[in-house]
């Protein structure tokens, strides 16, 4: 008996699923793909078969995961954030090698955020709805807009930061050459 949950209407070619994982309808699941456990895979969505996703991921509605992108733990990808895989494409065309994007433990990624290829984004951050990214974005970062620049810095707990402080549930943190880290 499996320990994950597949809708019926949904194409799973994929044994690499974890326990606690939901698929729901109309999703696509190529036969590569690695899944880990309590993720929840909204209905209208595809993974292609070079895709990594960690434990606790959240990929909502409208998403399409292409080769060459690795989710880390606890990961949200929000409804139709679109991932950019390769620099020049053309049709019947298949580059040697996909762009590789990193997506690291806690970041969460706004509404129809667009992600370049090629890029990390960092643990904890958070992409603003609706924004480009084009550069890798650093650890706990606030990045939004067209291009998506950085607003500021968020907590673990998803809050803004205050004078690097959290008034939500009160974590510390302080700026060491430029790079965030908890007190």
């Amino acid at each position: 008996m499996d320990d994950f949950k597949i809708h019926p209407l949904a194409d799973v070619q994929s044994t690499k699923i974890g326990t606690g994982t939901t698929i729901w309808q109309f999703s696509v699941v190529l036969s590569g793909a690695k899944i880990g456990k309590n993720c929840n895979i909204n209905a209208l969505t595809l993974i292609e078969n070079d895709v990594v996703l960690g434990d606790n991921v959240i990929v909502k509605s409208g998403v399409q995961i292409w080769d060459g992108l690795r989710v880390e733990d606890n990961v949200f990808i929000g409804p139709n954030v679109t991932f950019i895989n390769d620099f020049m494409p053309r049709s019947k065309q298949r580059p040697a090698k996909f762009l590789k994007t990193t997506l690291k433990q806690g970041a969460s990624l706004g509404a129809n955020s667009t992600i370049v290829g090629g890029l990390t984004v960092g643990k904890y951050a958070m992409i603003g709805a609706g924004s480009v990214v084009t550069k890798n974005v650093l650890d706990y970062a606030l990045v939004y807009g067209n291009p998506a620049k950085l607003k500021g810095y968020v907590c673990e707990c998803g809050s803004k930061l205050i004078d690097l402080s959290c008034n939500i549930c009160y974590k510390d943190y302080m700026m060491n050459n430029n790079i965030l880290s908890k007190k």
